[in-house]
């Protein structure tokens, strides 16, 4: 039977994730810390790798049980520096503003996280046979490279690729599942953006890459995936709400993943 394989979480929006084995649901519907920080520039525009290029020679982690968070300048010889989440933030502003040589603002955003998809902030869910399919796409990307460029919450294990597309019907409609304890909506699959045609560490472009997608997931689309959710095939995992009466309840590494039906959304 599917079952959760992996769980990761990305304490700032369009850094590198946390891989944890468990994770608890957070108010908003996403996984707890999950996107929980963000940076901004001062037009009040996130600070991405769509935008700025220099987000992909920077390293970034949280530590929670020291309450600090890390930097390090990938393209330089300085060594990394932390600060406190409650007392360094505006030392942690003046280095990222430095940094990226502009004014950079640091906000948080407890319970609900700065969500991708307003609309569906739940986790992103992927199979491993999916991210196995695409690396065969592309020559010198291994699986663990796809991973990173797709950026998924929860990777659910399975033998077939897009086995996740049974998570989404009609564009009026939800499927509703459950991992664990936890009732998910799987609403359409994740449009997706120029990041995963970019290298996560160092940011080139891969030649192509939206194109070699496109090509290949309209050539693969199972019959179980609903072709009407599909306006372009530059798509894939699968967006997610989740209702309010699951805050609080946790979802672990090895859970099973059960469909129960598709309902009007």
């Amino acid at each position: 039977m599917p079952h959760v394989a992996s769980i990761s979480i990305y304490p700032i929006k369009s850094f590198g994730p946390a891989q944890v084995t468990t994770s608890q649901i957070s108010d908003g519907g996403g996984l707890e810390h999950d996107r929980e920080f963000a940076l901004f520039d001062a037009n009040g525009k996130y600070v991405n790798g769509k935008r700025n290029p220099k987000v992909h020679q920077l390293a970034a982690a949280v530590d929670w049980k020291d309450a600090t968070v890390s930097f390090k300048a990938l393209d330089s010889i300085r060594p990394p520096v932390a600060f406190h989440l409650l007392r360094e933030i505006d030392a942690l502003q003046a280095w990222v503003s430095g940094y990226f040589d502009q004014s950079i603002s640091w906000r948080q955003s407890q319970g609900g996280g700065f969500p991708d998809d307003p609309a569906a902030p739940g986790p992103t869910i992927v199979s491993d046979a999916t991210c196995n399919e695409v690396a065969t796409w592309y020559d010198g990307l291994p699986v663990d490279e796809i991973r990173k460029r797709f950026r998924a919450n929860i990777e659910i294990a399975c033998d077939q690729p897009f086995w996740e597309d049974h998570l989404f019907a009609g564009t009026e409609e939800v499927v509703r599942f459950r991992i664990g304890d936890v009732v998910f909506f799987g609403t359409n699959p994740c449009k997706r953006c120029a990041v995963p045609a970019l290298r996560p560490i160092g940011g080139e472009s891969y030649p192509d890459f939206a194109k070699i997608f496109m090509a290949k997931r309209e050539e693969t689309l199972p019959p179980w995936s609903n072709r009407s959710q599909f306006d372009h095939f530059y798509r894939l995992c699968v967006n997610t709400q989740v209702p309010q009466s699951e805050s609080g309840k946790q979802i672990h590494v090895g859970d099973t993943v059960e469909i129960l039906g598709t309902q009007n959304g």
